[in-house]
């Protein structure tokens, strides 16, 4: 059984996911928050296993609430529901310790399997998407640009776990990076576990956008 805690500022938005999440029997609405306060104190209480977080709420936003339930290191894991081409907001709120996102016109298989993959602990975005969401807001990302030099969390890395970084950030699948390296699928997901674990990185997500800033993935790079 997977829980659930619907936050969004539009109570007949809230009623639609409600009735869809309550005609699956795997997973259990807990509670509902119309603004992002309301939803970290919510998180807190219920500690839910997914958080589905609007973004543009009165108050304080879902990014502000995403960074606060992330911060507090609890078990929920949060998944953005965004209007890809209105906001601006998506890869701060992925920076925040979003687990990824879906469009609010999303289908309803498409809600429940990014539900349950982000209760998994996966990332919902494929890399592939991943890829085109950063492109989009590939000006944020070069006003970010660290040093890898400088940055321990690199450094700690070796030269394979590094090539590997590199082909997550590009946007790569385990099947292409093994195609490159020539090496099997099991042994890239046992690198990129490795990588992940070194970084900090909760998920793929977080990766991207680790080897973005540090200068390691460009937009449009292949």
């Amino acid at each position: 059984m997977t829980t659930v805690l619907i936050v969004d500022d539009q109570q007949l938005q809230r009623y639609g996911f409600r009735l869809l999440l309550e005609s699956i029997p795997e997973t259990d609405v807990v509670g509902e928050a119309a603004h992002g306060a309301e939803a970290v104190r919510m998180a807190a209480e219920l500690r839910p296993d997914v958080v589905l977080m609007d973004v543009r709420m009165p108050g304080m936003d879902g990014i502000e609430a995403t960074r606060r339930i992330i911060a507090s290191g609890g078990r929920s894991r949060v998944l953005v529901l965004t209007t890809f081409d209105l906001d601006e907001y998506v890869h701060d709120a992925l920076r925040a310790g979003a687990s990824g996102f879906l469009l609010k016109d999303a289908r309803p298989d498409e809600l429940l399997a990014g539900i349950r993959a982000v209760a998994q602990g996966d990332a919902v975005i494929a890399p592939v998407l991943t890829r085109r969401l950063l492109d989009e807001f590939a000006h944020q990302l070069q006003q970010r640009t660290a040093d890898a030099a400088d940055d321990p969390r690199f450094a700690s890395l070796t030269d394979r776990e590094r090539e590997i970084l590199v082909a997550i950030g590009k946007g790569w699948t385990n099947g292409e990076i093994a195609d490159r390296f020539v090496v099997s699928e099991s042994t890239v997901k046992t690198h990129v576990g490795r990588v992940l674990a070194k970084i900090g990185a909760r998920d793929r997500i977080q990766a991207v956008i680790f080897a973005y800033d540090l200068g390691l993935a460009r937009p449009h790079s292949g």
